[in-house]
């Protein structure tokens, strides 16, 4: 068995440059042997599990849905708020929610503590992730990098001939 306390993992910060995005999190499935990079399986888990913190007034990330992978959430504490394809859902801890491949979403802040909670992802080799305000697309290049673009729209045989 592998085991760790959450208090020894140390909390890594993620925030845009003008810190509007904002959050901190520890990766648990890394802590417990997740190998991120590997291609074997079995060392990059059929999961992965990471403790989230998003300060008042922050989001997570933008708004995107990822072109595999599902993403379980759990909200330990604080009130965050939702926005998906329906609007907005506010969230308070004991609560938890989905999203498959597919399903936009965005995770806010509005509340004045922090909003703490657990995401489960499926961790699918080959994820991309659509970011429909900017147009955007992160794809993934090989296993070790990922790259963000902005796509132009082409013919289908443009270039091919």
């Amino acid at each position: 068995m592998q085991k760790v306390n959450l208090a020894a993992i140390p909390e890594n910060e993620d925030s845009s440059p003008k810190g509007k995005y904002r959050s901190y999190y520890k990766g648990i499935s890394e802590a417990l042997g997740r190998e991120i990079q590997s291609t074997d399986t079995l060392k990059r888990h059929p999961f992965d599990l990471e403790w989230n913190r998003i300060p008042p007034g922050a989001s997570q990330c933008p708004y995107h849905f990822h072109t595999q992978q599902w993403e379980l959430y759990l909200v330990i504490s604080g009130t965050g708020t939702i926005r998906d394809e329906e609007g907005l859902t506010e969230v308070v801890a004991g609560d938890a929610f989905l999203f498959k491949a597919g399903e936009a979403h965005q995770i806010s802040n509005r509340g004045t503590e922090d909003f703490v909670y657990l995401i489960v992802a499926d961790n699918p080799m080959g994820e991309g992730c659509y970011y429909p305000d900017s147009g955007k697309w992160l794809v993934a290049a090989g296993t070790k990098n990922r790259k963000v673009v902005q796509v132009q729209e082409a013919k289908y045989y443009d270039g091919e001939e």
